[in-house]
């Protein structure tokens, strides 16, 4: 996590100081992204099939070296968009099989009274690299070159491969048995039977076309006019210090109905595009970042804990694998929308229908019984 927080203000510095051209950042971008999502089910099945410590190795090594190759393409000097562009397409594919693999693990290597906090502990450690990536990046790129910040990038793959192999999981409910193809059909069945999972990844699909364009795309140009670069930047170090908070936070912090209380707080991440719709200026900026950074760490311990607890073990990396697309699938919805939207509206108007946007998606779930009715640690059948 440490090395992906570094690689995006890397790469995008290396790629434009080579060629001084967008339009190649763009591309190389989008070949790491087309993957991913292509690749994530797939990613999911495989991970409920055969054991997560040997997907995780295996992905992390095959990340390692596309992205040491991408280094020593920059570091020579040999400048190359389709060698590249080939190499986000090969991480494209290994992120595809990490993640799904890394939330399925959780609950075969962790006592179950122990999920919340260990979750917690992945947060915090998440929400550090947040913080602490971009600011090393930014450090090497401005001494040794980009170059470098992406091999090290490449080296911490390595690494996190290295300590897979020491991750040992119970035999009896390491593998699924099925075929591949059986076994997506299978997991793509057993999603729409649960139904709390299915509405609340439909409402984050939403959400995430809302929070992209209007807090990703829109936020920096109103910013940029109204707070400054600087004010934007300090928004953003507030948001992540409450995401940090949120992980001690939530380590201590069990409430019964945990996903209510996560879909509660997923409300108040809508607080910043009030202000930045209703131009509230820093300091009211600050303290709506600070709550949605917040509110968005209780979210993410919640939801992972949840998926853990009341989805079965051969069904969780396939059940995550379709979390993750949903919410990843409207990303681009969202860039796409907010440019046009904001040319016939204004920004500011934008943003603020798509705080409301964001609002109700977020909250919309709660008129589920089946989302209501969930506890933690969950009701004993019978």
């Amino acid at each position: 996590m440490m090395g992906s927080a570094m690689t995006p203000v890397a790469l995008s510095f290396a790629v434009l100081g080579s060629t001084h051209n967008p339009a190649d950042l763009g591309v190389v971008l989008a070949a790491g992204m087309v993957p991913m999502l292509a690749f994530l089910l797939v990613g999911g099945a495989i991970g409920d099939r055969f054991p997560q410590n040997q997907v995780l190795r295996l992905s992390n090594l095959g990340a390692g070296a596309a992205q040491l190759v991408a280094a020593a393409v920059l570091l020579t000097g040999n400048y190359s968009l389709p060698a590249l562009a080939a190499t986000e397409f090969v991480g494209g594919i290994c992120t595809a099989f990490t993640t799904p693999a890394l939330r399925g693990i959780v609950p075969q290597i962790v006592p179950a009274e122990a999920l919340r906090p260990a979750n917690s502990l992945l947060a915090t450690g998440r929400n550090m690299t947040k913080i602490a990536g971009p600011a090393v990046a930014g450090v090497l790129v401005g001494t040794v070159g980009g170059g470098w910040a992406i091999a090290a990038d490449g080296v911490s793959f390595l690494l996190a491969a290295l300590l897979y192999q020491t991750v040992r999981l119970p035999a009896a409910e390491a593998v699924e048995q099925d075929g591949l193809l059986r076994s997506m059909r299978t997991g793509w069945r057993a999603f729409w039977r649960i139904g709390w999972l299915w509405r609340i990844v439909i409402a984050f699909c939403v959400y995430n076309i809302a929070f992209t364009g209007c807090w990703l795309v829109l936020g920096p140009g109103i910013a940029q006019d109204t707070i400054g670069p600087a004010g934007w930047g300090v928004a953003l170090s507030v948001r992540a210090a409450g995401g940090l908070l949120s992980g001690l936070a939530t380590y201590r912090f069990a409430p019964r109905r945990m996903l209510v209380v996560g879909q509660a707080f997923a409300g108040l991440t809508a607080l910043p595009l009030f202000v930045l719709g209703l131009n509230g200026g820093l300091v009211l900026l600050a303290a709506a970042t600070f709550v949605s950074g917040f509110s968005q760490g209780v979210l993410g311990v919640a939801w992972d804990t949840t998926m853990q607890e009341n989805i079965p073990r051969h069904l969780l990396s396939r059940m995550a694998a379709f979390d993750d697309f949903g919410a990843y699938v409207g990303i681009p919805v969202g860039e796409l929308l907010a440019g046009p939207l904001a040319t016939v509206f204004a920004p500011q108007p934008v943003v603020l229908v798509g705080g409301v946007v964001l609002a109700v998606s977020a909250l919309s779930p709660l008129l589920s019984r089946s989302v209501r009715s969930l506890r933690h640690p969950p009701v004993p059948a019978g």
